[in-house]
Order: C-alpha cells, then structure tokens, then sequence
C-alpha cells in the first residue's frame, strides 16, 4: 500500500522561482526507526520556465537517504542508539556524513537568516562547541529538527547531491 504525498502549500521552483507543474507520480521507499518500510507515492513537478524536473518530498524525507529523517535524527543527536533497526556500517556512514556536511548545513542556514534579516546576536560573536549546537540556534532541539533544517535548504535547490557512487575517468 502506498501513500500519496501532497503539499498543502504552492512551492515555486527550486532553480528560477517560477511555477511547478504535475507530471506524474513515483513511489519512493522511507525505512522507520523500527525497520517498518512504508512506501509513498510521491508527485513528481516541472517548472514552466527551465524545464527541470523536482520530487515533492515529505518533511521526514532526507533527500537521498533510505532511512527517515527521525532514524537518522536519533543516531546523530545519540551516541549510544539502541532502538534503531540499522546495522552498524550504516550508523557510522550516518555520522560521517553530518559530521562532513555539518559546516556546510550551517553555513546555509546563516545565510538564510541574513537573507530574511533573522541573524542570532550570539551566532556571530561565540559558536558553541558542537554543530548540533549550532543548527540548534536555528531550528531549535527539539525532535524533528533535521527536518527543518533539510525543508528550507532543499527548498532554495542549496541541498548537496550526496550519493556514494562516482564516475570513473574512462566512463
């Protein structure tokens, strides 16, 4: 059984700004804390202007990763995890990855903030010590903040393509 997705707001282009339209649908699997995988019908838009195709993702959705944004949320926030249904390779690759996108995540949301004249007092004189911290001066502690730091950053096509794969010279 499938969910379908669909955004209660209009989101202009990621790319131009200009408007998306409908051209189908795609399933896409999310894997929950518990293992649980659910499957979701997600709408799949092209902007009017430059043509560029855009998946409607679900706040619980991190671009390009399996597992829902809670699950890796937990493993991030949490050195000891013992409730979520992952093998350890998969937890360390998690950690790895904040740990190496982390500078970068903070930095688009400082410059969010400057861009809608909402920059911390304190982010620009002492940074705390960890990045969790730091995103915390943003989107806050409380549960479902990898969430709101991937919307708005994915949401202005700032996310970073994260994938493990690469090309080869001779490709």
């Amino acid at each position: 059984m499938a969910f379908s997705v669909r955004g209660a707001e209009i989101v202009p282009c990621p790319c131009c700004g200009r408007e998306l339209r409908v051209i189908g649908s795609r399933l896409r699997k999310s894997i929950k804390p518990s293992g649980d995988i659910i499957v979701l019908n997600i709408r799949r838009l092209r902007c009017t202007y430059c043509s560029k195709i855009h998946h409607e993702l679900p706040d619980f959705i991190v671009p390009y990763k399996r597992y829902d944004a809670d699950s890796i949320e937990t493993v991030v926030s949490n050195d000891s995890v013992q409730t979520i249904a992952a093998d350890d390779c998969t937890l360390y690759r998690w950690r790895n990855w904040f740990q190496t996108i982390s500078n970068y995540l903070i930095g688009c949301l400082i410059s969010l903030s400057i861009r809608n004249f909402q920059v911390p007092v304190d982010i620009l004189s002492v940074a705390p010590q960890s990045a969790l911290q730091r995103i915390g001066h943003f989107v806050g502690d409380a549960p479902g903040w990898l969430g709101r730091v991937v919307r708005p950053i994915t949401n202005l096509n700032l996310w970073l393509h994260t994938r493990s794969a690469f090309l080869s010279r001779n490709a």
